[in-house]
């Protein structure tokens, strides 16, 4: 599938085959670089580049320079109408086809080196003719089992490369070699020859040792490594594939009066389709007929399950846990929130951080190294009187231990599972590079409105005159508000429905613009609406009902007054309410060292009572939506490095000017594709998750390199010293692949705080 970029160029994302580290990935990237009008990153763990090309460059050229590099290249499965790329079992069974030859080589791999190295290693196992039971094991294994090593070196020796591969199929196959020629040309072969096992290399002809035992130690370690190693990143990989499985497979739809079982494929925009208590909503949507509880955990993280009824949005993938619903799809296939949710983390996956840029510009220079240190160690050895055994050693055990796979996996691991971790959270992060961000991060800007607030009034308090019952001026003042479509009114409405249940019909309802609403509800003439309502009709508050007025008004809120047979009887406070775990959420972000900072167009009494509620001590109010973008670039230019949370249209230049956007997924398109993290499930404490998940995961990204590093630091002049083997260091270098593969699988373990 082939998108627009920009007027002038086009991204395409290719499937790459044949990579086996790091250093393979680099060249493949370099190739496509080198291509006019081509910018290319190349992902060794997921496999895939993803490439930004000039509209008169064809795929099938930039498919055919990764061919010519040695290596496969195919443009993504055409997209479903679900938004999935081909069918979920397709994928398990291309995944399981491409494990199964390894699996088949280290199966062999290992039932025949383990005897080859255990009488290599115990010389009281040694019989007369053990060195040829020894050979005839470790030919299989150095042919068979490690021809995919071999392949690749050749491959890239035709082009004038090196990779892994290349050390690793120099060195099996040098102490092979090396071998054969001890056991037919040199004295290894007589019967009853015995050598014992140690760490370090001692000094001898060379004529009467083999190193069987390395050639097919080193191969099974290696395969070892690679075989978790692949496995590890199909799990590290598993939730993106978890999120796309999400969705409905088939669907109820209505047509013609009639109910149609469906494929969710099939379903178009505009389709009504039925939905019963425990399915899953097909598409996204809205209902049309019906209400019921719905459950958007499996989506969102958020436990508790949301109310809908008729002319509410629902979401695709989310569980119907009540009534029977009846909804019209609005958005199918890749327009989907499902479907731009894996989109947005497929993306994250498939960056690269800066630290993952220096690692591979490292691995591209480090064969070459390697080998030539490999060549000046075996000629230190010889010229230091050694003899061929202990320099032919050294040099191997340099080539075998110098793989710096832990290096090109230290970053996309670490990426693949904090991303996939972060999605079933409802956090999406959109590239590495916010990782580095979210460290420096220091300052939080929070819009106000559907931010720190829900964004919709909500009815807060009830204030009534002496002697008059609370239920009753809601029923009668409800009543009459239910009939309005007024943003106050509803609030009233809705409040009042929730705390006395069902309410009256009105009669005779009047709207009286500017002031109010006023109609006859259970034979009572009743009023509801401003004081000057009130006043038109005779009516005053009373001393009290004053007083709470005043003060309601000094907090920003808006206060309706009700009346009823000309009496005055109470006063409601109706406001934007704030979230109920916005005070926790501002906590939390304090504990991670970020200073609060409350951005709102509202006015400064409303603000600050808001600030007050949740612990917010700076306050910036009554800015205009196109002066937030100035606000941003003024705390900027004070040296603080801005974090900016908004959900609005007004909040996306202010997103996307800050350091960090984090756009609440409740909000508006404009601000998701602006923000750098969406925080799925609407909830503020989710920016402090998000936070958290982001600073852990830069943190597992340093501590992989770090190992990675100081693994190959600290074993390249051990084995060039002549204290490590061959076999040895084939299985030290596998182990730190799996340890830094293992290490990043440690994020799928982050928990949003309790």
């Amino acid at each position: 599938m082939t998108t627009t970029a920009t007027p002038s160029t086009s991204e395409v994302e290719l499937a790459i085959g044949g990579m086996t580290c790091a250093s393979c990935a680099a060249r493949i990237e370099k190739k496509l670089n080198r291509m006019d009008g081509v910018e290319a990153t190349v992902n060794y763990a997921t496999e895939k580049a993803k490439v930004t090309y000039r509209e008169d460059i064809a795929v099938d050229d930039l498919i055919a320079t990764v061919e010519a590099t040695g290596y496969t290249a195919a443009p993504p499965a055409p997209s479903g109408a679900d938004g999935r790329e081909g069918p979920a079992g397709d994928a398990a069974d291309r995944e399981d086809e491409e494990l199964q030859p390894l699996r088949r080589r280290l199966a062999t791999a290992v039932a025949l080196a383990v005897p080859v190295i255990a009488l290599a290693m115990v010389p009281a196992w040694q019989f007369e003719y053990w060195q040829w039971l020894s050979l005839t094991l470790t030919a299989p294994v150095v042919t068979y089992a490690a021809w995919p090593f071999h392949r690749a070196a050749f491959t890239n020796a035709r082009h004038g490369a090196a990779t892994m591969d290349t050390l690793i199929s120099v060195g099996t196959g040098a102490a092979f070699l090396w071998s054969l020629w001890a056991l037919f040309l040199g004295t290894a072969g007589v019967p009853g020859m015995t050598h014992g096992f140690e760490f370090t290399v001692a000094r001898s002809d060379g004529a009467g040792n083999i190193y069987l035992e390395a050639a097919a130690g080193v191969t099974a370690f290696i395969l070892t490594g690679r075989y978790f190693e692949a496995r590890s990143k199909r799990k590290a990989g598993a939730a993106l594939k978890a999120l796309l499985e999400l969705g409905a497979k088939e669907v109820t739809v209505l047509r013609g009066g009639r109910e149609e079982r469906i494929p969710t494929a099939e379903l178009a925009v505009g389709d009504r389709f039925v939905v019963r208590p425990g399915e899953k909503i097909a598409t996204d949507g809205t209902v049309v007929e019906g209400s019921s509880a719905v459950d958007a955990s499996m989506l969102t993280g958020e436990s508790v399950p949301v109310e809908v009824a008729v002319g509410d949005g629902v979401t695709g993938a989310t569980l119907n846990a009540g009534g029977r619903l009846v909804v019209e799809a609005t958005r199918i296939g890749a327009d989907t929130q499902l479907a731009r949710m894996a989109k947005l983390v497929e993306d994250a996956q498939n960056g690269k951080a800066a630290a993952q840029r220096l690692a591979d510009r490292i691995s591209a220079v480090f064969v070459p190294v390697v080998i030539a240190l490999a060549v000046a160690t075996l000629g230190f050895w010889l010229g230091s009187g050694a003899g061929w055994t202990a320099a032919f050693t050294a040099a191997v055990a340099v080539l075998i231990i110098a793989c710096p796979c832990a290096l090109g996996l230290a970053t996309p691991t670490a990426l693949m599972v904090g991303t996939g971790r972060g999605a079933q959270l409802g956090i999406l992060i959109k590239g590495p590079e916010v990782l580095e961000t979210t460290r420096r991060v220091d300052t939080v800007v929070l819009d106000k409105t559907g931010t720190v607030t829900t964004g919709r009034m909500t009815l807060l308090a009830v204030h009534t005159a002496e002697g008059q019952d609370e239920t009753e001026v809601l029923r009668l003042a409800g009543a009459l508000e239910h009939a309005s479509e007024h943003p106050v009114a509803r609030a009233v409405a809705a409040g009042a429905a929730e705390r006395t249940g069902t309410l009256p019909s009105p009669e005779d309802f009047a709207n009286v613009p500017g002031l109010g609403v006023q109609g006859v509800v259970d034979g009572h003439a009743v009023l509801v609406g401003r004081e000057a309502l009130l006043a038109e009709w005779a009516m005053e508050l009373p001393a009290a009902l004053k007083r709470a007025k005043r003060e309601a008004e000094a907090a920003g809120r808006t206060v309706v007054a009700v009346a009823w047979d000309g009496e005055a009887r109470a006063v409601l406070e109706v406001a934007d309410a704030v979230r109920p775990t916005s005070a926790e959420a501002v906590a939390r972000l304090r504990e991670l060292g970020l200073t609060p900072i409350l951005l709102t167009g509202d006015n400064t009494a409303v603000a600050e009572a808001v600030a007050a509620e949740v612990g917010i001590d700076e306050v910036i109010a009554e800015v205009m939506p196109q002066d937030k973008v100035d606000v941003v670039k003024r705390l900027q230019a004070e040296g603080r490095s801005v974090a900016m949370v908004g959900d609005g249209v007004n909040d996306a230049a202010a997103l996307a000017q800050a350091d960090l956007g984090l756009a609440m997924g409740t909000g508006t398109d404009a601000a998701i594709e602006a923000g750098d993290l969406t925080l799925v499930r609407g909830d503020l404490r989710a920016a402090a998750d998000a936070v958290r998940l982001a600073r852990r995961t830069l943190a597992t990204i340093r501590s992989n390199l770090f190992w990675a590093f100081a693994y190959n630091v600290a074993a390249l002049p051990l084995a060039a010293a002549g204290l490590l083997n061959p076999m040895i260091a084939g299985a030290a270098m596998a182990f730190s692949s799996v340890f830094v593969v293992g290490n990043s699988l440690r994020l799928r373990g982050f928990r949003a705080a309790a």
